[in-house]
């Protein structure tokens, strides 16, 4: 079957954030939606649900359940049992809760910058704090690249210290941490005794066969400290659904995060637990399809900067459709975000948002019609190019 992610669609009328946070002449190419129709088994199942005109409170189903159980036992051979899930209204909620279950006031929790923002503002938010840890650039081929310098980690870890929060694969970067560094990260919990919560929202997002390995298949002892953040959301374009979930192996954080979350988080989505049935249980070719498309988008991307922006620096994406962009350039002293707003009329995300690490760089999301990728690109390339005077 083909899919159409050519189509461009007037998402301004039907009230897109992305779309309306900016005058109509900017290209938003910000925030994490991509620009594509839904797999129609996700459409056909919304609308049936909404047929039947009554949309009182609704818990995720048995069927629910094992369709989740059966997806990452299909995507990735993990074997994990319906009682191993706690269902979330999203995936920041999912971050948060982790810091309310496993922290408390003065504690601290380790993240790697430059990192999407929730991770600095949640320990921020349950009286924790966030203990930063740059990741180290260590650029290979021209393309921006990062490891994790594991003895700064271990350095950061003080008696105080409760939790690592990590991003895997990574947003912004869109690299894919390999399971070799995963597990060492890992096995640094393992000896100091930090729950691992393991924001794994773009796991299904491997662009070019890259594979993805859930950071609690690594060990049985890696699995016991592990919290997995996981949701239909990034994969099949569905954020505003509200729906994600945690995969906890470990009974005894399974209920801390359980009670936690009672009183103060709200029930998932009617409408959202619709769209997981479908998208986990419909949607496998649609998913194949957009995978092709975002790699082919990524080249494309990565093509006319080497061609067209030769100074700025980009990573490699292997999974997400996000691409980071060193902007550094010698003749750009403007903050990029800026400048590319102003000059070029395109939305970017700003580096400083990430943290520590972020200066000089900015987030470019190419889950877009490819046209519109070039369109955003050009733009980008003609004022860079009229502010350096590049030939």
């Amino acid at each position: 079957m083909s899919y159409n992610f050519d189509s461009i669609l007037d998402r301004r009328r039907a009230g897109s954030a992305k779309w309306n946070w900016y005058p109509q002449d900017v290209i938003p190419m910000w925030v994490a939606d991509m620009d594509f129709q839904v797999a129609e088994p996700i459409t056909r199942a919304l609308s049936d649900r909404i047929a039947h005109g009554v949309f009182g409170y609704e818990f995720p189903s048995d069927a629910l359940k094992q369709t989740v159980v059966n997806w990452l036992k299909r995507r990735y051979g993990w074997e994990i049992g319906p009682e191993d899930l706690i269902f979330l209204p999203g995936l920041v909620s999912g971050l948060n809760l982790a810091c309310r279950a496993y922290g408390h006031i003065g504690d601290t929790a380790l993240v790697l910058t430059p990192v999407y923002p929730p991770f600095l503002s949640a320990p921020e938010n349950n009286g924790m704090s966030a203990q930063k840890v740059l990741l180290t650039r260590a650029d290979t081929n021209g393309h921006v690249h990062y490891t994790i310098d594991f003895d700064a980690v271990e350095r950061a870890i003080t008696p105080r210290t409760r939790m690592l929060i990590h991003c895997h694969p990574h947003n912004p970067i869109g690299q894919a941490f390999s399971p070799s560094d995963t597990q060492r990260l890992a096995e640094l919990c393992v000896q100091h005794d930090l729950v691992l919560c393991s924001d794994e929202i773009h796991c299904d997002l491997m662009l070019g066969g890259a594979k993805h390995t859930p950071t609690a298949m690594l060990s049985a002892d890696i699995a016991e400290r592990t919290v997995t953040l996981m949701a239909p959301s990034k994969t099949f374009n569905v954020p505003g659904l509200g729906f994600s979930l945690a995969v906890v192996t470990n009974k005894r954080l399974r209920q801390q995060l359980s009670n936690a979350e009672s009183g103060i988080i709200p029930h998932t989505n009617v409408l959202g637990l619709v769209a997981a049935q479908a998208a986990f249980s419909e949607c496998d070719d649609w998913l194949s399809a957009l995978l092709a498309y975002l790699t082919h988008n990524r080249d494309t991307m990565l093509a006319f900067l080497a061609e067209n922006m030769p100074g700025i620096k980009a990573s490699m994406p292997t999974a997400t459709y996000l691409g980071w962009l060193d902007c550094t350039v010698p003749d750009l002293k403007d903050n990029p975000y800026q400048f590319f707003l102003k000059e070029a009329q395109v939305a970017l995300s700003d580096g400083v948002m990430f943290g520590p690490g972020g200066e000089g760089c900015v987030r470019i999301n190419f889950g877009c019609p490819r046209t519109q990728l070039i369109d955003a690109l050009t733009r980008m390339a003609e004022a860079l190019h009229k502010k350096t005077g590049a030939q």
